[in-house]
């Protein structure tokens, strides 16, 4: 059985600010048939945050390349830094705020997926970028932290 191998550069994603930060998703069942979850970075400017949400089918593993973060899990806030990754189980509220100087750059990856990409994420508050998102409601899977 052939495989078909596809590298992705960071420059060919578009940018999904919907949550806050700058989201990309990379290693998605679209762009590279993945079939057990997807890959992602997210971009966090300094004093930005990625907006409270939970994954009701997925684990998200989170992996910190630079910057310094604070993650709320379930309304208990913990610092996450540079070369510390974290596991977040389904159902559990969790959101992202860059509280260094610099930016910060997170590699996610979400699996197994949810039976449609619609209901990988729901959103449990309103961000600046939402624009009219309703809070509490499931969205479209960007590939964020989500």
């Amino acid at each position: 059985m052939s495989t078909k191998h596809r590298i992705v550069d960071l420059s060919e994603t578009q940018p999904n600010r919907r949550r806050g930060g700058d989201l990309r998703a990379m290693l998605t069942p679209t762009v590279v048939g993945a079939t057990s979850g997807f890959m992602g970075l997210a971009i966090v400017e300094p004093g930005d945050r990625i907006g409270e949400h939970y994954h009701p089918y997925s684990e998200e593993f989170v992996y910190v390349v630079a910057g310094d973060l604070e993650v709320d899990l379930d309304g208990e806030t913990h610092p996450i830094r540079t070369d510390q990754g974290l596991m977040i189980p389904p159902y559990v509220r969790h959101r992202f705020r860059n509280v260094g100087r610099t930016e910060a750059r997170m590699v996610f990856h979400l699996g197994p997926l949810a039976p449609r990409p619609e209901l990988g994420h729901v959103d449990t508050e309103e961000t600046p970028a939402a624009e009219g998102t309703a809070a509490g409601r499931p969205s479209e899977p960007t590939g964020a932290v989500s």
